[in-house]
């Protein structure tokens, strides 16, 4: 039987894409179990460190609902930018707006950023923090990252977040020109599920 375990994320482009790496666990989103969205929530990812703010938000889903809770936090560093938008990329372009319109003005603000940056210095990495909390105080976690180059407009429809504009060098295609599995080969956020994965499966064999 597949085990259940809460998805700390209201964003519906994250549970599909995590549920695709997380197949042999049934996620339970916060809709699904009856959380929901209140005002606190703008203000937990307010650390400095992706692993920080995941963490906090896994533990304030876990407060909630007594659930065990998965919950990441990702981002895009911009070398040329001395590491920006990192933990701020959700916010990046700051505009209040959300789904693809904010994708679109984050994008906008990126490339508005990097106008006069020539291509040899628009290198780039996306990190992913991914997290389990437990009631019992069990704490499991993994880190991904991929490197990059920042492409001078969009390119492809797929992925989301700043994916039509991360060009994978030794592919020459951006996120948003591949298809899920194709992306799920390379990405920041495949590689920390899939360590995550490992864990809990080592870890429910050794209870």
């Amino acid at each position: 039987m597949a085990r259940r375990i809460l998805l700390a994320t209201r964003s519906r482009d994250k549970v599909r894409e995590i549920a695709e790496l997380l197949p042999h666990i049934e996620l339970l989103t916060l809709d699904q179990a009856g959380v929901e969205a209140a005002p606190e929530e703008d203000g937990i990812e307010a650390f400095d460190t992706f692993i920080a703010n995941a963490r906090a938000k896994a533990d304030h889903f876990m407060r909630i609902t007594g659930l065990p809770t998965i919950a990441d936090d990702s981002g895009l560093s911009v070398d040329a930018l001395d590491g920006a938008p990192g933990v701020h990329s959700r916010r990046f372009s700051g505009r209040d707006l959300t789904g693809i319109e904010l994708d679109r003005a984050n994008n906008d603000h990126l490339l508005h950023l990097l106008r006069n940056v020539p291509h040899a210095h628009r290198t780039a990495h996306y990190t992913c923090a991914a997290v389990l909390h437990e009631p019992d105080g069990h704490r499991l976690a993994a880190i991904g990252t991929c490197s990059g180059i920042i492409a001078d407009e969009p390119r492809g429809t797929g992925g989301f977040g700043y994916d039509p504009l991360f060009i994978l060098p030794h592919d020459g295609r951006s996120f948003g020109e591949m298809t899920a599995a194709e992306k799920h080969r390379f990405s920041h956020r495949a590689r920390a599920f899939r360590a995550l994965a490992t864990l809990i499966d080592h870890h429910a064999f050794s209870r």
